[in-house]
């Protein structure tokens, strides 16, 4: 179907009859999300794939284009809002990251036309264009026309290695430009170039989003592969990225059991569950898988089961609360294994006691075998030590047991029992 705008014309399969192009396009995307792909073999889909992806290119360009033209304009004043960062998180519910990049995206695109036209043509994408933004900042434009650098030429070169070189080689090219614009100015202050941001979703999880300079993001790596190249269970068939976050979380741990940290409004930094009794002592099968018991100390929301399996190497504090919620009654916190008998677990046990585990002591919590919300004692023979992955499995339905000899066995929720090397049986 031809769709005519003043005098130009666009000719787009599109659903419905369309006056602008912006129609076109949502007529366009209409058919495409109708075409029926399940069942294609590898090439088709590919075939169908690059276009798309330099469609996404050169639509990301746009849409940073006319946000630039909104900012110079001043349209969010339209709606009342004071910048096009606001206008995009309040009236489409971007990110403030993602608001911001778009924001910026626009600035680069207006300084840098021919990164511009590469954009426009679809062989650049956004996050190119991100990686670009510093070369356009106010401070850096400054900077250039003071040694007399030609920044049209800089567009074209750095556009160059955007469109024929990787991602990789491209943040290097433009990191090694900003070097050399300023080889003897002074030393960025590093705690301006960090940033951390946290988002938690309903369901209890978090994401998060950052940046760190250089030196600051070789410590992070650093200590995050730290933990992920040391000795992990074996088997373990996660992903690099699942075994990464793992190890954050096993960092941050460690911080925590140091006791190291800085005091937080009067209390060493710890993490804290709010649960009613009955939720927590409702052990049925079944009872407290979903989330929705236990609340976190910064507003998350777990399950009755979690909340169970963290208090179990954790302190306890009981309150009472009445009828319209306020606190009658507040208990003395309890320490369930208390510092000297997690010190003689960890001598006896030396690591995680799950079969095929030999993940280190100070990677594990105390679990009591005999949970204690069901009267198990906290007393020698009911610690073992379980690292994170295991005594989460241990708390939904795998069950460990100590023999007499000292040995530890592990069982599966189907009742059969994980060995470790066993012999194989030759038959003569």
């Amino acid at each position: 179907m031809a769709c005519r705008s003043g005098e130009r014309y666009y000719s787009y399969m599109c659903s419905t009859d369309c006056e602008t192009p912006t129609e076109c396009l949502s007529g366009a995307l209409q058919a495409l999300a109708g075409e029926r792909i399940e069942g294609w073999f590898g090439p088709a889909l590919l075939e169908r794939e690059a276009p798309l992806v330099t469609a996404a290119n050169r639509l990301a360009a746009e849409l940073a284009r006319t946000t630039r033209q909104c900012e110079v304009s001043g349209a969010a004043e339209h709606d009342g809002k004071a910048t096009m960062a606001s206008w995009l998180r309040g009236h489409h519910r971007l990110s403030q990251g993602g608001a911001s990049r778009l924001v910026r995206n626009g600035r680069t695109l207006d300084r840098l036309p021919v990164l511009a036209a590469a954009a426009s043509a679809g062989a650049v994408g956004a996050e190119a264009v991100s990686v670009l933004a510093p070369v356009v900042s106010d401070v850096n434009l400054a900077r250039a026309e003071a040694q007399g650098v030609d920044v049209a030429a800089i567009d074209a070169l750095l556009t160059e290695v955007a469109t024929s070189s990787s991602h990789a080689d491209l943040r290097q090219a433009v990191g090694h430009y900003l070097a050399r614009l300023d080889p003897d100015g002074t030393e960025p202050d590093p705690t301006e170039q960090r940033s951390l941001s946290f988002t938690r979703h309903t369901d209890g999880t978090v994401s998060f989003h950052g940046t760190l300079d250089a030196v600051g993001g070789e410590k992070f790596q650093a200590a995050v592969e730290s933990i992920q190249q040391a000795s992990r269970p074996a088997g373990d068939t996660r992903s690099r990225a699942q075994q990464a976050g793992d190890a954050l979380v096993q960092l941050c741990d460690n911080a925590l059991a140091s006791g190291a940290l800085p005091i937080l409004r009067g209390h060493k930094p710890q993490v804290l569950v709010t649960i009613d009794l009955e939720d927590l002592m409702d052990t049925s099968p079944g009872a407290g898988v979903g989330a929705g018991a236990g609340l976190t100390g910064f507003g998350g929301i777990i399950s009755a089961a979690k909340a169970r399996w963290l208090a179990c190497d954790g302190n306890v504090t009981r309150i009472v609360i009445g009828p319209e919620g306020q606190p009658l009654d507040v208990g003395q916190t309890k320490r369930l294994f208390p510092p000297h008998l997690r010190r003689a677990i960890e001598v006896r046990d030396r690591h995680c006691v799950f079969a095929g585990c030999d993940a280190p002591s100070y990677w594990c919590d105390v679990h009591h075998v005999i949970h204690w919300i069901d009267g198990g004692d906290t007393c020698l023979d009911n610690g073992a030590l379980l690292c994170e992955r295991h005594h989460t499995k241990v708390h939904h339905g795998f069950r460990i047991e100590r023999q007499p000899d000292g040995r530890w066995r592990t069982w599966r929720p189907d009742g059969t029992e994980i060995l470790i090397g066993e012999p194989f049986l030759v038959s003569a």
